[in-house]
């Protein structure tokens, strides 16, 4: 079955750098577009970036210059590269498949001095 397992969570001080990975199994990522949302408490679910097939990518334009979206097919995960991050961005950040409405259990990202 679809699993999806978002690691790589963490605090980190405004202006800091993190990676979050997202491990899938029980489907090929590279036939599907993968996408990162983040949802921050007493707010709605946000897209953040998302990447298809072909390898287009795609990034809201809170996190564009910043974000990284990115896949290894051979490992079957999905990354998002946050530089630069900014109190704002902190949050639980999901990864799936948006069209299937697939999506991991979240990681948290606390970004504070």
């Amino acid at each position: 079955q679809v699993q999806l397992v978002e690691s790589g969570g963490g605090l980190v001080q405004p202006g800091g750098s993190l990676r979050l990975s997202c491990a899938a199994s029980g489907f090929r990522i590279s036939i599907n577009t993968m996408g990162w949302y983040r949802q921050a408490p007493g707010k709605s679910r946000e897209w953040v970036a998302n990447i298809s097939s072909g390898g287009n990518t795609n990034y809201a334009d809170s996190v564009k210059g910043r974000f990284t979206i990115s896949r290894d097919n051979a490992l079957n995960t999905v990354y998002l590269q946050m530089n630069s991050l900014r109190p704002e961005d902190a949050a639980v950040y999901y990864c799936g498949i948006p069209s299937r409405g697939k999506w991991g259990q979240g990681t948290q990202v606390s970004v504070s001095s």
